[in-house]
């Protein structure tokens, strides 16, 4: 009955938003064609707004699940038409508030003693309201100024049964509005369901926060308020209150001298520290997220809170990421065209040449403005759907990465407007990937693997004996078995020195404690290691 209800409110908004004029009408069955073309709403006038306008508003009327949706979908500037991504970027995140009555009892609830036995001050005022929680001021016992935040009371029973329905939308966009298969709706949706459940769960935020928090301890770069885990659970997270300027406040930025090119660069400084560095990145990063510090003005530091969405690159992306943005920066269209197929993003049987050119036609027209004006977000976004054409799969990671980076360069070029961002992360990448490959960074991505090495090493001599066993298919031509000879001879001989280098890693583990002669040690595992990297 509920679903039913909530159907018919919103075929009445979208009715009243007129958004059937977004229908293709053309791929209808016939009696729906005729049900739009002469229904009675065409009798009403039509909006004197833009199509984009007309969705955003109609958003904002089905409340905050689905104003969280058209947030989420703004993100996805790869699939939409950018007048609707320019208006759905609008959305704001402040909904009315729920009973302070009903966040007590949750917090009550949860935590399992009486609010005044929690707090020495509970602020029943909301600090602020958004769509699947609220934030209350409090006092802890021993003076400490916290926030509370509080998951909406029924929150997670909406949300089920809204996704229910924009899966149904889903598949009628995907079906009948123009280029529907293109903007993948359904997994627009996907990506959106994962992402609104995760925020359901406070212990995960209070998780996340924690481990940014460690990764940027004692820095001058960002600070992260400290979770209170006596006092969270996963309706509910107490953490730190922070006193800062919201970023979006120049004004009170400038009034107290603060550097704002340095803080423009910090900010893309942060963002690349921990997309390379700790891959562990806050992919919220709006505004409303985002605050100055008081101290300090002429060397800024930023806080940052809501680490509800969170980012991560596996070891290859991150390497292939930093190669590809360098080929970038460098105009080597091929470098970047050969990248995508050696790391999987696109399929291997591309046509370099092809993809290579398809690059080059995108980014060449963007390189003819001065380096100043280039949005390297967008630059991103045109490249991802340049691949698409190509079938590139793109990862739930990218997509975050790129809306994350679009926040991070709309906001640096806010604060400064003459930010370079290209001058910026040129030399962190540069730096990072001379980095990776330094003595230092090899043996300490060695030494991390050695255990697990060392416990196959009795298991080595048999493999190596019995060697891989080949798999003919009944079809293979003699060419085809040659080359699969040949291959499982080169294998052997691969293995027969791994073997040889984890025997001499081996023997330097255990040959101090035999001899007491740590320069033969040094040389052997020296020898051990660069026979493994080499093979």
């Amino acid at each position: 009955m509920f679903g039913l209800r909530r159907l018919l409110t919103i075929l009445s908004i979208a009715v009243r938003f007129r958004l059937d004029q977004l229908i293709d009408t053309s791929r209808l069955p016939t009696w729906l064609c005729l049900l739009l073309r002469f229904g009675p709403w065409r009798l009403m006038p039509a909006p004197n707004a833009s199509r984009g306008e007309r969705l955003r508003l109609a958003l904002e009327a089905l409340g905050p699940v689905f104003i969280k949706f058209g947030q989420q979908l703004s993100t996805r500037r790869d699939l939409l038409p950018e007048d609707i991504a320019e208006e759905l970027a609008k959305l704001q995140d402040q909904v009315p508030p729920f009973d302070n009555e009903q966040a007590r009892e949750i917090i009550e609830t949860a935590l399992g003693k009486p609010v005044a036995e929690l707090f020495a001050r509970f602020d029943t005022e909301p600090l602020a309201s958004a769509s699947v929680a609220q934030v209350h001021g409090a006092q802890l016992k021993d003076g400490r100024e916290v926030v509370v935040k509080v998951i909406r009371p029924g929150i997670q029973r909406t949300i089920e049964k809204d996704i229910l329905l924009l899966y149904t939308i889903a598949r009628l966009v995907h079906n009948y509005v123009p280029d529907g298969r293109r903007l993948r709706p359904l997994e627009v949706v996907e990506d959106y369901e994962l992402t609104i459940l995760d925020e359901l769960d406070l212990q995960r935020e209070g998780a996340n926060t924690s481990q940014l928090r460690r990764n940027f301890a004692e820095s001058e770069l960002l600070y992260v308020p400290e979770v209170y885990w006596d006092y969270t659970r996963r309706t509910v997270l107490v953490m730190e209150r922070i006193e800062g300027i919201p970023v979006t406040d120049v004004g009170a930025l400038n009034a107290q001298n603060t550097d704002m090119k340095k803080l423009a660069e910090r900010g893309v400084e942060i963002f690349f520290t921990q997309v390379f560095r700790d891959s562990f990145f806050h992919a919220d990063m709006h505004p409303g997220n985002i605050f100055v510090s008081r101290k300090h003005p002429e060397s800024p530091q930023y806080i940052a809170i809501d680490c509800a969405i969170i980012g991560s690159l596996s070891d290859s992306d991150q390497y292939y990421l930093a190669r590809n943005l360098l080929a970038i920066f460098q105009r080597n269209y091929r470098d970047v065209a050969e990248l995508h197929i050696e790391c999987g993003w696109v399929p291997p049987n591309t046509r370099v040449h092809e993809f290579e050119s398809a690059i080059r036609s995108v980014c060449e027209p963007v390189f003819e403005k001065p380096l100043a004006e280039i949005s390297f977000g967008q630059l991103l976004v045109y490249l991802f759907s340049t691949a698409r054409r190509f079938d590139m799969e793109v990862q739930p990671s990218l997509v975050l990465l790129q809306k994350t980076l679009l926040n991070i360069e709309g906001l640096g070029r806010q604060l400064y407007p003459e930010l370079n961002l290209w001058d910026t992360a040129k030399p962190f990448l540069e730096h990072w990937l001379r980095d990776r490959y330094s003595p230092q960074s090899m043996l300490k991505r060695v030494s991390h693997r050695l255990p697990g090495w060392l416990e196959q090493l009795p298991n080595l001599p048999e493999q190596l004996l019995e060697g891989p066993r080949p798999v003919f298919e009944p079809r293979s031509n003699s060419a085809d078995i040659e080359r699969l000879e040949r291959r499982l001879d080169q294998e052997k001989h691969n293995q027969r020195w791994r073997v040889t280098g984890l025997v001499l890693l081996g023997a330097a583990i255990a040959q101090p404690a035999l001899a007491g002669l740590p320069p033969l040690s040094l040389a052997l595992g020296a020898a051990g290691l660069l026979i493994l990297c080499l093979k």
